[in-house]
């Protein structure tokens, strides 16, 4: 049998059944809709959060805490502000660190009675943090190393706290109350247009960190981030810290770990990809179910058709020529349903980055990759009944008539 006299003969078979076909492509659909949605999302969610970590750090960054993978916590022993100085002077790797002692949220209000707080987190630092966080200014400038030996009790508010405390106008030189102390605006970062800010909706206060330790009546540092001279530095950069700490704080007892940018980049990307990968294999347990439709139908269509092979081999057919006709059915049902569901997910996909405000990423592979599974979908489930309706003797097939 020709390939274009199998293709007539196929889709004239399916016609003669259009409500049957097009219920069995559904499932098929539904199956490659979900995995090409499950996977776009994923991957279009993952390039955003990736970009959005990077945004929030240099290259050069790194990171020195203490090991929480061993369940320990950091104390007021585990770093100490002379431990900064001390590792700048003596690694020529680091270029800058900025000790970070931090309460998740605090209300900042200005002062006024009526004026209802904000919520943001408080960061207390020191003069190299900008760098470190990719920051830039809108108005004013960042702390500097007399605030935080002077104890000063001035703030820098990132954009989107100033914005919601002053909306009116400007908030240099202003005064707000931190946890009911007050303290004067020197700073006002840019706002940026953050995704990953934006859904957890963080706003950031940036004060002398002598001043943090006082405001919050706690002097632990929770950890040590730095910006090493050069990429190629930054490994260099963790050992000395991680040398030097161990060697000033001998008898604490805590395990620091260290961390570069890129580091954490990999892992948040490895994560991502695993998340992806399970959900992706949950929608193709769809397609699987899809799969068991066609091979159901199939068998249903190889009962009604007993008589026709019958006819067909009394009449000279082969064989083959029921097999790749049966088997032509199947696989053509599952095409159908794949070039559907490839449609449908991907429109999908669109609305879900639409309204997430994020590119949709649907890649070649990944079109690729689901309609060829669907392909071996009906190539698998439509090989069982093809092979059976191939396999009627012409005598047993002839009794239906």
């Amino acid at each position: 049998m020709k390939f274009l006299d199998l293709l007539m003969l196929v889709g004239e078979n399916l016609l003669a059944h259009r409500l049957r076909a097009v219920l069995t492509t559904l499932g098929i659909a539904i199956g490659i809709a979900a995995v090409i949605t499950v996977v776009a999302i994923g991957q279009g969610g993952r390039a955003v959060l990736l970009s959005e970590i990077q945004r929030m750090g240099s290259s050069r960054g790194f990171q020195v805490s203490v090991d929480f993978a061993r369940g320990e916590a950091p104390t007021a022993d585990t770093f100490k502000l002379q431990d900064v100085a001390v590792i700048k002077e003596l690694s020529p790797a680091v270029e800058k660190l900025a000790p970070v002692s931090y309460s998740m949220m605090v209300s900042v209000r200005r002062p006024h009675g009526r004026e209802k707080p904000v919520m943001a987190q408080l960061l207390g630092t020191n003069a190299d943090m900008p760098p470190v966080m990719n920051l830039s200014f809108e108005s004013g400038r960042f702390l500097s190393s007399t605030d935080v030996t002077g104890h000063r009790r001035v703030v820098v508010l990132d954009g989107a706290l100033a914005e919601t405390l002053f909306p009116e106008g400007e908030a240099l030189g202003k005064q707000v109350f931190v946890q009911d102390v007050p303290v004067t605006v020197i700073g006002v970062t840019k706002k940026e247009s953050s995704l990953l800010m934006g859904a957890m909706n963080l706003k950031y206060a940036y004060v002398p960190i002598t001043f943090a330790h006082e405001l919050l009546n706690s002097r632990i540092i929770y950890e040590l981030d730095g910006v090493a001279v050069s990429e190629d530095a930054v490994p260099q950069a963790i050992q000395d810290t991680l040398k030097i700490l161990k060697k000033r704080h001998p008898s604490a007892g805590i395990h620091y770990t260290g961390m570069s940018m890129e580091e954490g980049l990999a892992i948040v990307a490895k994560v991502t990809s695993i998340m992806t990968l399970i959900i992706g294999a949950v929608a193709g347990i769809a397609l699987l179910v899809g799969g068991v439709g066609v091979m159901n139908i199939m068998l249903v269509a190889v009962t009604e058709r007993t008589r026709e092979v019958g006819l067909l081999k009394a009449l000279g057919a082969r064989r083959q020529d029921i097999l790749k006709q049966f088997l032509g059915e199947a696989i053509a049902l599952c095409l159908v349903g794949g070039v559907l569901g490839m449609v449908v997910g991907a429109g999908g996909a669109m609305v879900v980055a639409y309204f997430a405000h994020w590119p949709p990423l649907i890649s070649f592979w990944t079109v690729f990759l689901a309609f060829g599974f669907a392909a071996l979908v009906g190539l698998f489930f439509g090989l069982y009944p093809a092979s059976r309706a191939a396999s009627l003797s012409p005598a047993d097939a002839l009794r239906h008539l």
